[in-house]
């Protein structure tokens, strides 16, 4: 699936939140954080990103992280090791 394609819906569904338990606004916060976070950490363009099925799955753990955290940021001095080696295998901004 591609990033651009991604929904509130699937992201409640990873979380398994039922209905009510949840604020969607809060759950579109989250999924816009993290495209911006995939962008940011990789410089890779939105068109870029899509071609890439297995930042679905980045997506998603930063959004689970985010919710289980209550924050909307991403630390990056401690991300996930599967998010960061797919972030990295995929960075053109290596600085």
């Amino acid at each position: 699936m591609k990033v651009s394609e991604i929904t509130i819906s699937d992201v409640v569904e990873y979380l398994r939140l039922e209905d009510g338990d949840y604020n969607a606004i809060e759950i579109e916060n989250l999924l816009n954080v993290a495209k911006k976070f995939i962008k940011s950490y990789t410089g890779l363009t939105e068109e870029k990103i899509d071609t890439h099925e297995d930042f679905y799955i980045v997506v998603m753990v930063l959004c689970q992280d985010m919710y289980d955290n209550r924050s909307y940021y991403v630390d990056k001095n401690n991300l996930n090791k599967v998010v960061e080696t797919i972030l990295g295998m995929h960075s053109v901004n290596l600085l």
